[in-house]
């Protein structure tokens, strides 16, 4: 192998660094010039920069934690002593949702009907009470809400366990589900939502 003239064994001459051109030095220099005493003035008070960092974080964290549980507050904080005008969905607009969706059933697609009254429900109590729902809100947490009446509470309840078998458990929906979700839902479009 030694004799094979494509194999290099003999070291290589050292190579020289390329040299940095003169307006490189001088851009260098000037940087230098003119961070070098901003630099040692952080270095010498670095211990009160320190402190400010720390102070300005915690504010930043309290900051962050008081727009998260504001809303939360609020809610709590909500006297209701204001009545709201009595409220229950439109009633062409629920018998419109029970047609559609006893057709679903009707065809055999019990999931998807009592899924669309988990829609709609949901839709209602946005339309009556916009204030209520939070983009994040689930069904468990307005199915608890001590805003809305026992019974609208209770049915909502009743169709989103339905939903919530049907998607995240996987379980098939059948007729008896269906007519239980159907008859919570007649139950909650009369309920009303005055708070």
């Amino acid at each position: 192998m030694r004799a094979d003239g494509d194999i290099q064994y003999a070291p290589l001459p050292p190579i020289k660094p390329p040299e940095t051109p003169g307006w490189l030095e001088a851009l260098g220099e000037w940087l230098r010039r003119l961070l070098e005493p901003l630099g040692k003035a952080i270095g010498v008070s670095w211990p009160v920069i320190e402190n400010v960092l720390i102070a300005v974080a915690l504010l930043c964290v309290l900051a962050i934690l008081w727009r998260l549980l504001q809303p939360l507050l609020a809610r709590l904080r909500a006297e209701p002593a204001e009545a709201a005008p009595e409220w229950s969905p439109d009633r062409a607009a629920a018998v419109a949702l029970l047609e559609d969706a006893d057709r679903l059933a009707g065809e055999g697609r019990y999931a998807e009907a009592v899924h669309l009254l988990l829609q709609r429900s949901v839709g209602h109590i946005a339309e009556a009470r916009p204030d209520w729902l939070l983009p994040a809100s689930t069904a468990r947490e307005i199915a608890a809400f001590p805003m809305l009446p026992e019974r609208a509470r209770q049915a909502f309840g009743t169709i989103a366990t339905r939903v919530e078998r049907s998607l995240f458990a996987l379980r098939e929906l059948q007729r008896e589900d269906w007519s239980v979700a159907r008859a919570a839902y007649a139950d909650f479009a009369l309920a009303d939502l005055a708070g």
